[in-house]
C-alpha cells in the first residue's frame, strides 16, 4: 500500500543525508586546517632571543581582518568555524535542502498529492530543517524523518475525531448517510460497516436510498442477507428520503442502534441528485454524512470530496481500494482539503477488509516504520 510514495519519501531522506554527510566531511577538513594554522601561529609568535627593544607597532586601520572574520574567510572566521566543528556540530542551511525539496515536491505531485497540500508539507519540512544545528553523531536520516513525520501528520490529521466515541455517545438510532459517485464501493462499504458495528455490539438496519439505479435493490439485499441484517427498500423510482425515513422509523420502533443509508451515485454537477441529497438532510437530519471514493482515483477523489463537502457538508470520508493504491495522494490530501477526516480505508473485498484510519499509523506506514501485514 502506497509503495510509490514511500519510495519517494525515502529518497528525499537519503538526499538530505548525503548532503549533510558531505558537510561533515568538509567540517573535518576545516578542523584539520584550523589546527594546522594554530600550530603555525604559535611558532611565529615565539619571542626572538636577540631582541632587547620593542618598537610599538602603529595601529592598523585596515578593516580587512574584521571583514574576513565576519565573512568566515579570514583566520578569525576559520577559528570560529573550527570552534563549532570542535563541538561536533553542523548547521543545516537552506541551500542544503533546496534541491532535495524540489525533487520531493515533484514526487508528491506525481503521487497525486494536491498542490496546496504538497507546498504546506514542504514549508513545514523546510522550517524544521533550515537553521537547525545537528551533532555529527546524530543520524541525519533520523533528523529528516522527524521533519517528514511532523509535516505528514499535520496535513492528514486535520479534523480527526474519535469515530467510535461519537457512535457510543450519540442518541439512538444513529443515522449515517453514504454519498459519492457511482461505482466507488458505497454499498460494499455500508455492508462492511454493518459488520464493523456488529462486532462492537451494535445492531443496524440498511436503507436503500439508491432508488434509480437498476439492480441497486438486489445488490444491497445480497449484502443484507449475507450479514443477516434488516433492509428497508422501496420500488425502483421511489423517493430516497422516504426510504431512509422509513428505516429510521423501523429502527426507532425495534430498538435498532444504527441506520446505514445508501444514496444514488452522483456527480456534483447533477443538480437533481444533489437536491435529493439536500432533501434527505431535511427529512432525516442524519447524524453523519460520509463521502466514499476510491483511493486509486487520486486527484479526482480529492476534488470530488471538496465538491461534495461544499454541497452536502460531509463529516468524513472512506477511501476504498486503498490496498491497490501505490501513490497515496488521496490519503494524504483529502483531510486537508476538506477539513474533514478520513474515517476508514477499504483494503479488500471481504466484509472484514476495512480498517479505521489512524493518522499516526499512516505516517509510520509511509515512512517505513511499520511492517506491512502479509
Amino acid at each position: 500500500m502506497f509503495d510509490s510514495l514511500k519510495d519517494k519519501l525515502s529518497g528525499f531522506r537519503k538526499d538530505v543525508e548525503e548532503t549533510t554527510e558531505e558537510k561533515a566531511e568538509e567540517a573535518d577538513e576545516a578542523e584539520a586546517e584550523a589546527d594546522a594554522e594554530t600550530v603555525d601561529e604559535t611558532v611565529e609568535t615565539e619571542p626572538a632571543e636577540t631582541e632587547t627593544e620593542t618598537t610599538p607597532e602603529p595601529e592598523s586601520t585596515d578593516d580587512s581582518d574584521s571583514e574576513d572574520e565576519e565573512s568566515g574567510n579570514g583566520r578569525g572566521g576559520f577559528a570560529q568555524k573550527a570552534k563549532s566543528f570542535a563541538r561536533g556540530e553542523i548547521v543545516i542551511e537552506e541551500q542544503d535542502v533546496e534541491d532535495p525539496l524540489w525533487e520531493l515536491e515533484m514526487a508528491l505531485l506525481e503521487s497525486d498529492v494536491e498542490m496546496s497540500v504538497a507546498r504546506e508539507m514542504l514549508d513545514g519540512i523546510r522550517n524544521d530543517l533550515v537553521g537547525a544545528t545537528r551533532k555529527f553523531s546524530a543520524e541525519t536520516g533520523d533528523v529528516v524523518e522527524d521533519a517528514l513525520h511532523d509535516s505528514l501528520l499535520s496535513v492528514i490529521s486535520v479534523g480527526q475525531f474519535d469515530f467510535d466515541q461519537r457512535v457510543a455517545e450519540a442518541d439512538k438510532p444513529l443515522v449515517i448517510i453514504f454519498t459519492g459517485v457511482n461505482g466507488v464501493g458505497k454499498t460494499t462499504s455500508i455492508a462492511k460497516l454493518s459488520r464493523y458495528f456488529e462486532e462492537r455490539g451494535y445492531s443496524s438496519v440498511m436503507a436503500n436510498g439508491d432508488t434509480y439505479r437498476a439492480g441497486a435493490n438486489q445488490q444491497i439485499r445480497e449484502h443484507a442477507d449475507a450479514l443477516d441484517t434488516k433492509l428497508i427498500a422501496h420500488e425502483q423510482g421511489g423517493d430516497p428520503a422516504a426510504v431512509i425515513y422509513d428505516a429510521v422509523e423501523y429502527a426507532d420502533a425495534h430498538d435498532i442502534d444504527i441506520v446505514l443509508g445508501d444514496t444514488a451515485g452522483r456527480l456534483h454537477t447533477s443538480e437533481g441528485l444533489m437536491d435529493q441529497l439536500e432533501k434527505i438532510g431535511r427529512v432525516v437530519d442524519p447524524d453523519m454524512t460520509i463521502f466514499v471514493d476510491e483511493a486509486v482515483a487520486g486527484q479526482d477523489a480529492v476534488q470530488r470530496a471538496k465538491e461534495f463537502d461544499d454541497a452536502a457538508e460531509i463529516d468524513g470520508s472512506i477511501l476504498t481500494k486503498a490496498d491497490a493504491d501505490s501513490k497515496g495522494g488521496a490519503a494524504i490530501s483529502i483531510s486537508h482539503v476538506t477539513g474533514k477526516p478520513i474515517l476508514f480505508l477499504g483494503t479488500g473485498q471481504g466484509y472484514d477488509d476495512i480498517e479505521q484510519f489512524d493518522p499516526e499509523r499512516m505516517v509510520e506506514r509511509l515512512l517505513g516504520d511499520e511492517e506491512e501485514e502479509e
